[in-house]
């Protein structure tokens, strides 16, 4: 009888446990360190916010040069602030009128545009819309509108006082006549960029106007109309500062204006960053809400 020879294998010695080789494999992932992370983190941010704080010292820097002659009519950055003091550490400060600080200034101001924005964009995207299902109706009121938004925002502030005779609505009506034009235009060319054949696929389907509306035109148009939403609020943060020069009361154009007759070119120089601040914060939120709704199509 022929027995046959079993081999046995014995263990090599030298090689690593197997939970070991798994950790060793070199296609494993290797464990990143909270110290690695961290510094990526940090390197991410630095990459970002050095180009744009370099260029505020480097313009600074030369500000401070250039104003620094005795001739210079304009105060230098060092003296806007020692000239300034008050109004920059103290901006809710509560007083009667005009003496508020600027936080209750831009705050007023921030409200009138709110009305006048919000009222544009609800009538600008509706009346759009409606008219996009009217291809005669468009073409008799496009010529109107071309007209109408030809016309200077302030133009509109005397017959708006005539009208209302309160500086308030007739500075919410300068902010809604001054944004509606593009938020209305904006979304008037997203419904004629809609493809043939998302509308011939309607017509087979038998969508309904509603379903029309819903599946179709808002997904095409929506990025359209945050560009006018982007551009109507700009256009409407300019216009109220300019606005406010003229019908006076709280606000951050007239606080300009009052400083300006006042000759405090410093005052001047400070609300002026908080507009340019205020009005950079507006654009990127809105460009934030459109880039979350349209999942990054709208223009950023």
């Amino acid at each position: 009888m022929v027995h046959s020879a079993r081999v046995v294998a014995l263990p090599n010695p030298k090689a690593a446990p197997p939970a070991q080789q798994a950790v060793l494999h070199p296609l494993a992932p290797k464990p990143v360190s909270v110290l690695s992370r961290a510094v990526r983190i940090g390197t991410g941010i630095a990459t970002q916010l050095a180009p744009p704080v370099l260029t505020i010292a480097f313009l600074l820097i030369l500000w401070q040069i250039l104003a620094s002659s005795p001739t210079s009519a304009l105060p230098s950055p060092l003296k806007v602030i020692d000239e300034s003091w008050e109004i920059i550490v103290n901006p809710f400060k509560v007083g009667n009128g005009i003496d508020q600080g600027l936080f209750w200034h831009v705050s007023a101001s921030l409200v009138r545009v709110g009305y006048g924005y919000i009222l544009a964009a609800i009538v600008g995207i509706g009346v759009r819309v409606l008219l996009g299902q009217s291809t005669l109706a468009m073409r008799g009121l496009d010529p109107v509108f071309q007209v109408l938004r030809t016309i200077p925002p302030l133009a509109w502030l005397p017959l708006s006082l005539a009208a209302f005779r309160d500086g308030q609505p007739s500075a919410i009506f300068v902010i809604f006549i001054t944004s509606v034009w593009p938020i209305l235009i904006n979304t008037s060319v997203g419904i004629r960029n809609i493809p043939q054949d998302y509308r011939n696929v309607a017509k087979v389907l038998r969508l309904s106007p509603i379903e029309f509306f819903a599946r179709i035109m808002v997904p095409a148009t929506v990025p359209h109309m945050f560009t006018g939403l982007r551009i109507g609020i700009g256009l409407s943060w300019l216009a109220i500062v300019a606005a406010e020069m003229l019908i006076g009361g709280v606000g951050i154009g007239f606080f300009i204006w009052d400083a300006w007759n006042s000759s405090l070119i410093s005052d001047i120089i400070v609300a002026l960053v908080y507009v340019g601040v205020v009005g950079f914060v507006l654009d990127r939120s809105i460009a934030a809400i459109g880039h979350l709704l349209t999942r990054g199509t709208a223009a950023q």
